[in-house]
């Protein structure tokens, strides 16, 4: 890290805590002690990969029974930052409705969060039955759908090609951990939609939204 000023946010728990071996690769991408099914190890990964992204850092100290502190180092910024371009603020910002389909509930809150902060009414779903109940309980009223490709049970294609049944023409786009060409030897990619790949910053996020709202 850097030398300079930096806001540091730490978050703990009182959970099982993590031996030596697991905090080494805690922030590696897919890696998880969950069982199979129960979560992709994307959260912590993407989290890492934003922070680096604003040039700081994440600490982990944790111990078997003894829980976990996460120390997170932000740059302290020294003036406020330069107003945006005309129209280049307005372009990051939205007040549609988003469903947004997620197994991993970290990722998925975090992914929430990140979208309301531009604006967007944000529905949850965990997997692809969540989300054709969110889609039949208000038919019309979602602009858009944001999906992992890689989840347990029906995958992001899949349950894009069912949603669409429902409603012909729904935008739909997606959000991996892995790379475009892993994704075409899966026979996973959809052509039609925008594939934005894991970890992505806010405005990055902002702007494949944007994309993909404007596509016919």
């Amino acid at each position: 890290m850097q030398d300079g000023d930096y806001v540091l946010l730490t978050i703990s728990d009182t959970g099982e805590g993590m031996d030596e071996e697991t905090q080494r690769r805690v922030f590696e991408p897919f890696f998880t002690t969950k069982e199979v099914g129960r979560g992709t190890g994307l959260g912590l990964s993407m989290v890492y990969g934003i922070v680096k992204q604003s040039q700081g850092t994440v600490q982990v100290e944790s111990q078997p029974g003894a829980g976990a502190t996460f120390r997170v180092y932000l740059p302290a910024a020294s003036e406020a930052p330069p107003p945006p371009p005309p129209g280049e603020n307005q372009s990051l910002y939205g007040s549609e409705t988003l469903l947004l389909i997620e197994d991993d509930e970290s990722v998925r809150d975090l992914l929430a969060g990140m979208l309301r902060q531009r604006g967007y009414r944000v529905l949850q779903a965990r997997d692809c039955d969540d989300a054709l109940q969110a889609l039949a309980s208000a038919p019309g009223s979602v602009d858009l759908v944001i999906s992992d490709v890689i989840m347990p049970g029906i995958n992001g294609p899949e349950a894009a090609r069912r949603l669409r049944a429902i409603e012909p023409g729904l935008r739909i786009m997606f959000v991996t951990g892995y790379s475009s060409e892993d994704l075409e030897l899966r026979g996973l990619q959809d052509q039609g939609s925008v594939t934005l790949e894991k970890p992505f910053d806010l405005d990055t996020l902002s702007r494949a939204v944007r994309q993909s709202l404007v596509r016919s």
